[in-house]
């Protein structure tokens, strides 16, 4: 315990507990609370129908498919740009890394804009694409497009630190043992940064199940055809059919809710095997 939090007189210590846990129930517990409460509202038959709607059915495979596609290829540019900037000096390094962060400070809705003016009627490749008969925006590839571009920093940031604070050590004692570079990725590499790496799958395949700005942008709002989720609980929402939208929304809740635990739990466990490796180096 830290010499802050000896000193410090148990009525502040409970206040600043009690003010944390007052957040957490208001913007946290009570919006969940909220969601799950509207869904059941009506019954579990009412519930259990408004999710076998075939256009909210749509939406749910739609979601499953474009984040079945978004976080493999993400996993693999991922790994291979951590890879390449923890373990390697080149020139452009800092602006790769740049790049990496790119679509966590743009706003979603532009990284739609932007797929719109290159690939839309009137962007850059449109005309191309028209005379050959190819549909990426408002269609889902548009929206596979996106979502990719919204998550793909979310596995490298995670990997990123781990492999810098594993060093080189191990890769080049297998390489120097006759070891080629595949064997010592996924003998040597790959085992030791599982952890991260499932952290960071676990972030992305959130994201990308419920990003709404871009995917709203690019989607157009097909029934049935390019609503993710998140797109089928507004519109469901705005047609004031509350049960059906919170319905829809619980799903997405309580993906939440289960990411969570999955993150902590891995968390836990990469936090405690990163700390059994810096114990034996220090040794």
């Amino acid at each position: 315990m830290s010499s802050l939090a000896r000193t410090e007189s148990p009525v502040v210590r409970r206040s600043l507990i009690g003010i944390a846990l007052l957040y957490l129930v208001l913007f946290i517990f009570f919006p969940l609370f909220i969601v799950f409460a509207s869904a059941l509202q009506k019954g579990i038959a009412v519930y259990f129908n408004s999710l076998i709607n075939p256009e909210t059915l749509a939406a749910i495979k739609l979601t499953v498919l474009t984040a079945l596609i978004a976080v493999p290829l993400n996993l693999v540019f991922g790994v291979a740009a951590s890879w390449a900037i923890a373990k390697f000096d080149f020139r452009g390094k800092n602006f790769l890394l740049t790049l990496i962060d790119l679509p966590l400070s743009v706003s979603p809705v532009i990284s739609g804009l932007i797929f719109v003016l290159i690939f839309g009627l009137q962007g850059v490749f449109g005309p191309w694409l028209r005379d050959h008969g190819i549909r990426i925006i408002y269609a889902p590839p548009a929206i596979i497009l996106a979502t990719i571009f919204v998550t793909f920093p979310m596995v490298a940031r995670e990997l990123i630190p781990v492999m810098k604070a594993q060093g080189n050590d191990e890769e080049e004692a297998a390489i120097t043992l006759g070891a080629s570079g595949w064997k010592t990725f996924w003998y040597v590499t790959l085992p030791n940064i599982k952890w991260g790496l499932l952290y960071g799958v676990i972030l992305c395949n959130a994201r990308a199940m419920g990003e709404f700005g871009a995917v709203s942008v690019v989607s157009g709002h097909i029934r049935g055809l390019t609503n993710t989720l998140p797109l089928q609980i507004e519109i469901l929402y705005n047609e004031y059919n509350f049960t059906a939208a919170f319905a829809a929304a619980s799903l997405l809740a309580f993906l939440a809710l289960l990411t969570l635990i999955i993150k902590t739990l891995v968390e836990y466990r990469f936090r405690a095997e990163l700390k059994a490796v810096r114990k034996e180096r220090e040794h």
